[in-house]
């Protein structure tokens, strides 16, 4: 239960920090925190999904970081693309 919880809290931190600097890199930085924090978690997802596709996965906390660092990158690509 306790480690669950623990999975969760990290997963969420992690996703903050990939997505500010997912944020920083894509030039999105006045966005809201929140917005950048969101993208950062479901980038998290996607980019886990997407190297799944090509058979890459990531067994470290750099590589998990990586990850989600690219996958909020084309979370942030593709809101920017549906925008407009």
């Amino acid at each position: 239960m306790i480690s669950a919880l623990f999975s969760v809290v990290f997963s969420i931190l992690v996703g903050a920090a990939a997505g500010y600097v997912a944020g920083r890199l894509m030039g999105s930085a006045g966005s809201s925190p929140l917005h950048n924090i969101i993208l950062g978690m479901v980038g998290g997802f996607v980019g886990s999904f997407l190297l799944g596709l090509i058979g890459l996965h990531s067994f470290s906390f750099i590589g998990d970081f990586v990850v989600s660092v690219a996958g909020a990158c084309v979370c942030i690509w593709a809101a920017r693309k549906l925008s407009r």
